[in-house]
């Protein structure tokens, strides 16, 4: 059985082997021959580096491209400018020391005087640039709006109320308001006016173009305030709640003038070099104690803390 099945295999192999050679040719008869067209591809600018090269500068990298005909744009480093303020306080008001008036008589008396009568030139004219912009504008009006100006927008810093502090401050203002005021608790509050507040001072520069004008207006206010500060573990840093203190103030309120939308907000404060320095900030620290062992209370060892040793700092 095995041999008949052997010699029906050999006697069919030729016969096939014969019928697929014929189906091939005639595959190749009727299909077309194929046709290679040359076709110009596009042009690469930029190769990218092969790998393991030693990596060229940066200066080396451009003439390259250069060389390729890449066009290298130039980096420009500019800085944001924000028109709905100015960057600072034009022709700053200098208060006399103390807060006082001195004699015309002697040598510094008449020098506060002749510098008194500058300012109060450059003020009237100031005054009237302002009132063609904002009819509304007073000095004997004014005092009272950005006297409330300055308690809502401390309320807000107490408040962390972003949106309506950046309403009531200036670009320039907010951030040194809320710098330095992350994880500490405010507690700030408006007692009573010992004085009328009163305006001092006011200029009306322009910025960018000619008829770009800015208002601002320095006021002078006389209060009695509280203010404490406390960490973010609620300890009392600056100041205290219960202890009203008396505070005299320069305020720089500024308006964009040439904007219908613009209002009055708080764009700095004048603080005089006479001026007394302020309260140090009591900082936490900690202080290391012993290594307890398991079991041990730390009211059962009668620890005493250690006094600080002092520190020379190197130059």
């Amino acid at each position: 059985m095995a041999t008949s099945i052997c010699r029906t295999l050999k006697y069919l192999q030729p016969t096939t082997c014969q019928n697929i050679k014929c189906a091939v040719s005639l595959l190749d008869v009727r299909l077309p021959q194929p046709v290679l067209v040359p076709i110009r591809t596009k042009k690469r600018y930029f190769i990218p580096p092969a790998v393991n090269v030693k990596q060229k500068t940066q200066s080396e990298q451009e003439d390259k491209a250069r060389a390729a005909g890449v066009v290298v744009r130039q980096q420009y480093i500019e800085r944001a400018i924000n028109i709905a303020c100015t960057a600072g306080i034009f022709d700053p008001y200098v208060p006399p020391e103390g807060d006082a008036r001195l004699s015309t008589l002697s040598k510094e008396g008449l020098k506060q005087r002749t510098e008194q009568l500058r300012q109060s030139a450059a003020s009237q004219l100031a005054y009237r640039k302002i009132k063609d912009h904002d009819p509304e504008f007073s000095t004997k009006g004014f005092p009272a709006l950005a006297q409330q100006i300055f308690i809502d927008a401390h309320a807000a810093l107490t408040q962390f109320n972003k949106e309506k502090l950046h309403s009531l401050v200036t670009e320039r203002c907010y951030p040194e308001m809320v710098r330095g005021n992350r994880y500490k608790t405010l507690r700030w509050r408006f007692i009573e006016s010992l004085e009328p507040p009163r305006v001092v001072h006011a200029r009306c520069p322009d910025m960018i173009s000619k008829g770009n004008l800015y208002g601002q207006v320095t006021l002078r206010m006389h209060s009695k305030q509280t203010l404490a500060i406390y960490d973010r573990f609620g300890r009392l840093m600056l100041g205290d709640e219960d202890e009203p203190r008396d505070v005299l103030e320069y305020l720089v309120l500024e308006r964009h003038l040439v904007n219908p939308y613009g209002r009055w907000r708080l764009h700095g404060k004048i603080v005089p070099a006479w001026a007394p320095p302020k309260d140090p900030i009591i900082k936490t620290l900690i202080i290391p104690g012993p290594k307890l062992k398991p079991g041990e209370d730390f009211e059962d060892l009668n620890y005493q803390v250690p006094k600080p040793k002092a520190v020379q700092w190197s130059k």
